[in-house]
């Protein structure tokens, strides 16, 4: 059985989506480079009007989008660096995605802001490397984070088929997956709809991003002493409340670990709502980087700062004697 990688899911996803659809195209800095690989062969398959190389103007970049999608097309906007998403926060937020609702249904703007390498590299710096999803959650604008090559896939596939703004984030530390695949199999995945990677009994770990992966890791080896459920939400808005209820029911415990800031942030409004309406026999934990935090300056206070397995396997201990 062939193996996918999740950057080679990313790049056949937006390839089959461009054939199928010629309203599709991408545009961005580098693109026609393939900087991130993620468009690495389709310039030659598709030509320059289709992958249109930028100047370096995200706010522009954005707006044109916009307009694209007005006019009838479906742009994939790439941003290789995470940060950027902040910088055309007024233009997602206020503008394509206000545009259905202020005309009453009758424009749409199907437009995905594909972050091909989102999070914490050594050398990025200070203002590379901040985790901006819970801002796009907050403000209602439908954000994935999935972190495996078949559900990159079949995100991708979706979030360009949506007839609204959605922002696609692909974790950094997720790029190398590999995962065994029938090719055959690889379909959409709809929005709203989680995960579960590990089924248990004792706890369950909602982990949100490459964090899936710490919490496997961390399951097994606590496997002896608690029953870890790995639940990954993959669509943080809408978010699947239902299959949350749901694994709570079973465990009763909640851990969420979430590489951003701690106040505000999507851990909160994860331990909130179970807290509000689900049925809990212990105080939720939450694992995050703290308030303030600058990630990408130090390595070695970046490592400091950033949530990890150690800290997962103390707190799902802590809830356990609860």
């Amino acid at each position: 059985m062939p193996k996918l990688s999740y950057l080679k899911a990313l790049n056949r996803a937006l390839g089959e989506e461009m054939e199928r659809d010629p309203s599709v195209f991408v545009l961005g800095e580098d693109v026609n480079h393939a900087v991130t690989n993620v468009t690495a062969g389709l310039l030659d398959r598709f030509g320059p009007d289709r992958i249109v190389e930028t100047p370096l103007s995200e706010q522009a970049v954005t707006n044109v989008a916009t307009g694209a999608a007005l006019w009838g097309r479906r742009p994939v906007v790439e941003f290789a660096i995470p940060f950027l998403l902040q910088l055309v926060l007024e233009q997602v937020v206020n503008q394509a995605h206000k545009f259905s609702v202020m005309s009453g249904g009758q424009a749409r703007v199907p437009v995905t802001y594909l972050v091909a390498s989102s999070g914490w590299r050594p050398g990025w710096g200070g203002q590379h490397s901040d985790q901006p999803h819970g801002l796009f959650v907050h403000s209602g604008v439908k954000t994935v984070m999935p972190t495996t090559p078949t559900d990159a896939y079949g995100l991708l596939l979706t979030a360009i088929r949506d007839d609204d703004p959605v922002v696609f984030i692909a974790p950094r530390v997720a790029l190398d997956v590999r995962e065994d695949v029938d090719y055959a199999d690889l379909v959409p995945v709809p929005l709203g709809s989680a995960r579960i990677h590990r089924t248990g009994h004792d706890v369950t770990v909602v982990a949100i991003g490459h964090h899936v992966h710490d919490a496997l890791a961390v399951a097994e080896a606590l496997a002896d002493e608690v029953s870890v459920e790995v639940f990954d939400p993959r669509s943080l808005y809408p978010f699947d409340w239902a299959a949350l209820a749901e694994s709570l029911s079973r465990t009763g415990r909640l851990v969420v670990i979430d590489d951003a800031n701690r106040s505000c942030g999507l851990a909160a409004e994860i331990l909130a709502t179970a807290a509000e309406e689900m049925p809990l026999t212990a105080p939720p934990k939450r694992i995050t980087r703290p308030d303030g935090a600058v990630v990408g300056c130090n390595p070695d206070l970046d490592l400091a700062l950033q949530p990890n397995r150690d800290q997962l396997a103390t707190v799902i201990r802590q809830v356990m004697k609860r």
